[in-house]
């Protein structure tokens, strides 16, 4: 009953963002006209709100009153009116630029109230499920909210330019994305409804598990755990720092030029990695140790973004775009697992909101700091637009890159540190 909650609360969670995100990117950059960077921080903003607010608001509360549904489910709710009021506040500037400013500040708003869910959501999962069970059930709620993201793609295609009868960016402008969007937030409460409030009043129940690397002294360590977020950091940043950009360099006019259900298809290879593998995930966590299965993950990231780089036509982006899906649904489980380990049960919010924040953050922030300002230099300095964009996949990769030589490094250390204790 529980993972039926968490499933379809996950699968009309990401439906929303695949449907919204995906497109938003382009309804600013081709019509409403901003620059690359200027696109990027309708996620950076909002992001940057959404992680002060999870560590210094709502995750105290969360773990001060052992708040977790009814924090979600306020969160879902406040969103969706944000969501409706942002598109009549956009609509009422006739300069296109200032409405696509209005939407970026409206979204950093709306954003103080996502949070709620965010890291509550986070702290629910680790409350209801023990250690052992924690990669599985991420890994497999990675694979349900892949069903739907790929359905939120691909009705958020078939809106955005009504049904191929009208406009591109008819669906935002006319505001027929932002009512689809409101209306699920609120409908992704009812499973909520299925779920206890949270919590650790009761003790959580223990499993053992495959033996790890020096797995239990780490609990705990702040230090170990700081080492930790700042690979991920580097991983989350290189991944999706191209989020933003990449439905931009698909449908550029200069470049492929696909049209938005044509990018509904692509996007959605990565969904259908997701699913596939997120299913199997805790496997593939137990089978290689989560260590090892998230080196794993980056690998295929980084290899994406590198074929990303390199080729220009659909086949090869495709398959590039396969292989994201297949290190989002292995990093997303491994990297949750491990974090659980290191958080202590009662900083489970506290704690699981800086881990969130690796993540939040790399939407939007490494767009408007690396990414977005490199393609508009290029672009500026007399590059095409697709080779702009083709060389900030390539910084990308770098980034991503730096993170697997940090996690490594941290593995090494685990491993040596389980040898020094089990000498006699």
């Amino acid at each position: 009953m529980y993972f039926l909650g968490l499933s379809s609360f996950e699968m009309l969670a990401m439906f929303r963002r695949g449907m919204f995100y995906a497109y938003l990117t382009i309804y600013l950059r081709h019509y409403l006209g901003l620059s690359v960077t200027a696109t990027t921080l309708f996620a950076t903003l909002p992001m940057l709100m959404n992680t002060f607010s999870q560590s210094f608001i709502w995750g105290r509360i969360s773990d001060r009153f052992q708040l977790r549904r009814s924090l979600i489910m306020a969160g879902e709710l406040l969103g969706a009116l944000g969501t409706l009021a942002l598109w009549f506040l956009h609509r009422m500037s006739d300069d296109p630029k200032l409405s696509g400013y209005i939407i970026i500040a409206g979204l950093t708003c709306v954003e103080l109230f996502w949070s709620m869910s965010n890291i509550s959501w986070s702290a629910l999962i680790s409350d209801l499920y023990p250690e052992k069970e924690r990669g599985r059930i991420q890994g497999r709620l990675s694979s349900m909210g892949g069903i739907g993201r790929m359905m939120g793609v691909l009705i958020g295609g078939l809106l955005y330019n009504g049904l191929n009868t009208r406009y591109s960016g008819w669906g935002f402008h006319q505001g027929a994305l932002f009512f689809v969007a409101a209306g699920v937030m609120v409908a992704s409460t009812l499973p909520l409804l299925l779920l206890p409030e949270g919590g650790i009043s009761k003790p959580v129940p223990t499993a053992k598990s495959k033996p790890e690397v020096a797995r239990h002294s780490m609990s705990g360590n702040l230090n170990v755990y700081l080492l930790f977020l700042l690979a991920m950091v580097l991983i989350n940043f290189g991944r999706n720092s191209i989020a933003i950009i990449f439905p931009q360099y698909l449908s550029s006019a200069s470049g492929l030029a696909v049209n938005s259900l044509t990018l509904s298809y692509i996007l959605n290879i990565q969904s259908i990695a997701i699913i596939c593998f997120g299913w199997f995930a805790g496997w593939i966590c137990y089978r290689l140790g989560r260590e090892i299965a998230l080196l794993a993950g980056v690998v295929s990231a980084i290899a994406a973004l590198l074929l990303l780089w390199l080729k220009v036509d659909l086949a090869w982006i495709t398959t590039a775009n396969f292989l994201r899906g297949i290190g989002d649904a292995i990093i997303m489980a491994a990297a949750y697992e491990i974090a659980s380990v290191y958080i202590p049960p009662k900083k489970r919010a506290s704690w699981f909101a800086w881990f969130n924040t690796t993540f939040f953050l790399s939407w939007g922030l490494p767009g408007t700091l690396l990414v977005g300002p490199l393609v508009d230099y290029l672009i500026a300095a007399g590059h095409s637009e697709p080779w702009s964009y083709r060389a900030s996949f390539a910084a990308a990769a770098a980034l991503a890159c730096a993170g697997l030589l940090v996690q490594a490094g941290l593995f090494l250390y685990r491993r040596r540190a389980a040898s020094d204790s089990s000498a006699p």
